[in-house]
Order: C-alpha cells, then structure tokens, then sequence
C-alpha cells in the first residue's frame, strides 16, 4: 500500500515542490490549496500523475480527506510581506484556524503532521545567530505581527496537540529560501532583484543595505524537510543555508551575475525589517544529518535562467515595493 500524505500550500513555491518530491518517492500526494497566494501552474504537470489528486480548498474551513493518511505538511500561508499585508486576516485565519483543523485531521487519522514555521519567529533578533533555544523579539502589533504571531501560535498549537493527545508532529523553521517558482512580484529580495535587473531598472535596496540575509536553494530545503518529517524529533528545527550576506553586497551579486550595468537606489527601511537572518544549524546537522549542499552561485544561476523565461508583459507587471506601502491606513 502506497503512503498517503495531504500537502497544503501545495499550488505555492515551497508547495509544489514538495509535491515533486513526495510522488517522486512513491507517496499518494493530495495537493490543497485556495489559490489565493498558489498558481496551479506550478502543479499542472502533476494532474496527469495517478498518484495526485488536488483539493481546491480553504483550511480554515474543516478538512476532510477520505480513507486513511499516513502524513500532513502544513504549508498553506502567504509568506511574503506585500502577500500577508494585502490579507492579514486571511493569514492570521490560515495560522490560527487552518492549523488547528489540520491538526484534528491528524488526530483523526494518525497521521504524523509537520508544520511549516519560519525564521520571523525570531522576530528581529538580539541573538546571532539564531538558534531554536532563541525566543525572539516580535512586535505582536506592528505590520508584519500578522505573520509572525500567525507562526508563533502555530507552533503553540502544535506542541499542546503533541503534548495532550501524543500527536506525532514536527516543526521547521524555514529560512529564506529561492528558486524556481518562486512569484517575480512577491517582494521577497531574490525575485525583486532578479525582476529588475531583467527589466533594466536600478537595483531598490531598502535602508543602507548592511541588513543581512541567508538564502537557502529550494532543493536544499526540501530534502532538509523530507528529512525532518521522518525523523523521530518533535521540537523545532532551524532548516536554512547559514551562509550570511548583506543585502547591499547581494544587490552587487546578482549585477555581476545579470551581466547589468544598473546602479542600486535606497530607500527607507520597512518597519520591524529584521536587520539579522543566520540560522544555527546544529541542531539539523546533528539529528537530521542535514546541511545545504548547493552553493548560492549555482542556485542563483538555475533561478536567473528561470526567470529570463518569463514574458515581457509579466515582467512589467512585477516591481519591487517598500512592503509598507501596502498596509492599510
């Protein structure tokens, strides 16, 4: 018998390609997703598989899937700013309500659920770098608490069902993380860089640029993931590339990769922009035996030619905004 596993967020970057992954080991995979943030562009070469069955569906409404399940990835939420300030309910619902019906599901079923957290648990951070012992320093009001108070109670919730009904559960800390699929016009840096370097225009960095990122290739991400959800480890684990940039020299990175002779431009730095992202990944290399292996040179190649692949009408259609300049007044 096949294992079934149930994928939110399954028509999203990280999503779809976890879905690969599971049918490529054999799995039953069950795609769900509301499209609000997802693209079934990035899962329509798996309706043909027989092993893959998408649900159009909303998590914050109850979930039912028939016959037995065997596994739950929970990655069903906007993850970029301007995504979680056009919908800050929606993305509170997704954290709040979403989780807690995925989670009764796996109580129903058996299932071992693993849920997709974040680095923004961290807030902006005090300690460097960051490692899971690490509480944070979040602004619970500010614009991007949406987002970060979504996580933090997702993961409040997930360790009570583990704790209460001895539900099987697993939690990763996702750090930035690229490559192909990932939306030119979702304000996360990689995308915006890369989009305005292939429309021509100046490269935008936000405040003086020396806030620092670490940016994971998806592949990476995804095999720390599939080795997380079969382990046997239920606290937090950090799953991210530890190599440590700051934006400005990023911004220089991707010139000399376009081959662009574009400037960079400043701007004023959003607010609770955290200045630091370094995850510490002892912990994956100690009990997952996981640590990237994909250079950001390579990956930032793959993802380049994927985006010279889009048209030029999409890439006019994406440009990089201050995230604050979305917020509702």
């Amino acid at each position: 018998m096949k294992k079934k596993i149930v994928i939110t967020g399954a028509a999203g970057f990280l999503g779809s390609h976890l879905c690969d992954r599971f049918i490529a080991e054999g799995f039953e995979v069950i795609g769900m997703d509301n499209l609000i943030t997802g693209d079934l562009k990035n899962i329509a070469h798996l309706f043909q598989h027989k092993d893959f069955h998408f649900y159009h569906h909303d998590v914050t409404k109850f979930v039912h899937v028939p016959g037995k399940v065997d596994y739950i990835l929970h990655f069903a939420s906007p993850a970029s700013p301007i995504d979680y300030l056009k919908i800050p309910i929606q993305t509170l619902k997704v954290g709040s309500l979403g989780t807690h019906n995925l989670l009764g599901l796996a109580k129903e079923k058996n299932a071992r659920i693993l849920i997709a957290s974040t680095s923004e648990v961290y807030g902006d951070p005090l300690v460097h770098p960051q490692n899971e012992a690490y509480y944070g320093n979040v602004n619970t009001i500010g614009p991007r608490g949406v987002y970060d108070e979504a996580k933090r109670f997702q993961e409040s919730i997930t360790m009570a069902y583990h704790r209460f009904h001895g539900l099987e559960t697993r939690i990763a800390r996702i750090f930035n993380t690229y490559g192909p699929r990932m939306r030119l016009n979702d304000g996360r840096v990689i995308p915006a860089f890369l989009g305005q370097a292939l429309r021509g225009e100046d490269l935008t960095v936000f405040g003086d640029g020396s806030q620092t990122r670490s940016f994971c290739y998806v592949d990476d991400q995804v095999e720390g993931l599939y080795k997380l959800l079969m382990s046997d480890y239920s606290l937090p684990v950090n799953i991210g590339n530890p190599h440590e940039i700051s934006i400005l020299d990023f911004a220089e990175e991707i010139i000399k990769l376009t081959g662009t002779q574009q400037k960079i431009v400043f701007k004023p730095l959003p607010k609770d922009d955290p200045m630091q992202r370094q995850p510490d990944i002892a912990k994956a290399k100690e009990i997952l035996g996981w640590e990237p292996k994909i250079s950001r040179a390579e990956g930032l190649k793959t993802t380049y030619e994927y985006f010279k692949g889009f048209s030029k009408e999409a890439l006019q259609k994406s440009e990089h905004k201050n995230f604050s300049d979305h917020i509702k007044k």
